[in-house]
């Protein structure tokens, strides 16, 4: 990997690129910090972060590199984008008229560009409102009440839609002049800018009381121990053998080429596991909307609970993410997502009716049916091997986490370690094989040579 870096660094275009990345990176963390959001408390929003630790707050906060705690203009930083894509891309395959328009070529995918452009703007207008009105019921908004209030309102919706927008644009940027994917590498960006201030975290335990040294150094070596794990499971693929047939046309011989199918086992990225994220902070979301400390006061005076309230305590105590219960959950819902996802990704039927076409056929299988079954069911395997690794990756910081609190250790959060890894080693990974694609086409001399 160093040595991909020295090397796109000898190259003036490459080193451009490069540099502009870095640039545009630079802007972002400076917006992320530094630029904050009017009529916004931030130290009462990051206390209200604090206490509500499991909330999609938190989550997103994770997601826009403490942009969310800063109360600063990116707040709502990729999100809006990242779900207006996987909303068309689900109704691409449920809408006849998308789906004709996603094989349109360049035309076509511009026509969609442009309406998930505005479906991202209508889901930051939806984000902005909601984040609003929870920050208003918290004492996290200066003013609340007259021409005032409805004045901050605006300002601040506006913002946070402003600062989606501009965030979008910056990984338009990297796209076109930039090395990688402008999303991805800003993703990244956001995640990495935290590691510091977690890292630093761990100093101070130790500091604090040398006996956690030994707990410190085996959080570490989890770590790597994860990352070796990703970096493994995402260079891992099942690769399906196909010959094609011979034909013979005058004198020539066309056909009788032998290839493969590559199915990766991590084809589906983290997007089950933010899939079920999202479903799974919905409990400590509705915290944030109707305190469960009222209804604990009350019932604490002697007054006798509704079922409504008895109900929704009993909820929240189910899906605590301190219970184990949680994590079962958790884990089941990233396996069902993850089938759901490579469902909508890939067509064993499509598959085997272009191999048709094109006089290809999988040794031992005859063409047709029992091609997308074998497919289908070689698919079904590979899945599941993925879900589970997507599910350990998920589980296993909330289990340490866990572990940690019940050992009583203070100020150590990592429940959200494993998608964190997960999205840093697949963008660098992604950044690399760029670079060497880069690389290649710069160094390549044709055919002529």
């Amino acid at each position: 990997m160093f040595e991909t870096f020295r090397n796109a660094w000898k190259n003036e275009d490459l080193r451009k690129r490069i540099l502009f990345t870095i640039f545009i990176i630079v802007i972002y963390r400076i917006g992320s910090v530094f630029i904050p959001v009017p009529f916004l408390d931030g130290e009462v929003l990051r206390q209200m972060l604090e206490m509500n630790g499991g909330s999609i707050f938190s989550y997103m906060d994770i997601l826009s590199g403490g942009s969310l705690s800063n109360a600063t203009v990116f707040a709502l930083s990729i999100t809006p984008i990242i779900n207006a894509q996987i909303i068309m891309q689900l109704l691409t395959y449920a809408l006849p008229p998308l789906e004709r328009l996603s094989k349109e070529g360049e035309t076509g995918r511009k026509r969609l560009q442009k309406i998930t452009d505005i479906v991202a703007i209508g889901i930051a207008l939806l984000q902005g409102f909601g984040y609003y009105v929870i920050m208003k019921n918290y004492g996290a908004v200066q003013y609340v009440g007259g021409s005032e209030g409805i004045f901050a309102m605006i300002v601040i919706i506006a913002c946070f839609v402003a600062g989606s927008s501009i965030v979008v644009w910056l990984g338009n940027q990297i796209n076109e002049f930039g090395l990688g994917n402008g999303i991805s590498l800003i993703l990244f960006a956001g995640i990495i800018a935290r590691g510091p201030s977690e890292l630093l975290k761990l100093i101070t335990l130790v500091k604090t009381d040398m006996q956690y040294i030994f707990l410190v150094l085996g959080i570490v070596v989890v770590f790597v121990l994860m990352i070796a794990f990703v970096v493994f499971m995402n260079s891992s693929e099942r690769r399906i053998p196909i010959q094609y047939a011979k034909r013979v046309v005058g004198r020539r011989q066309y056909g009788g080429q032998s290839t493969h199918i590559p199915i990766k086992v991590a084809a589906t990225g983290v997007m089950p596991i933010i899939f079920a994220m999202t479903f799974m902070s919905i409990p400590q979301t509705l915290q944030l909307i109707w305190d469960p400390q009222k209804i604990i006061m009350k019932a604490s005076t002697g007054v006798e609970l509704t079922g409504l309230e008895n109900f929704y305590l009993n909820f929240l105590n189910f899906f605590n993410s301190n219970a184990i219960g949680y994590a079962i959950i958790y884990f089941l819902l990233i396996i069902a997502f993850n089938y759901f996802y490579v469902s909508m990704s890939f067509n064993p039927v499509e598959i085997a009716n272009g191999l048709r076409q094109s006089n290809g056929g999988i040794p031992g299988i005859r063409p047709g049916k029992p091609t997308s079954d074998y497919i289908a069911r070689v698919l079904s395997h590979i899945t599941l091997v993925g879900a589970f690794f997507l599910g350990i990756i998920a589980i296993l910081p909330i289990v340490t986490q866990n572990v940690l609190v019940a050992m009583k250790v203070p100020n150590v959060n990592i429940a959200m370690g494993g998608t964190s890894v997960l999205i840093i080693v697949s963008v660098a990974l992604d950044l690399v094989r760029t670079l060497e694609s880069q690389l290649m086409m710069r160094h390549h001399k044709g055919f002529l040579q």
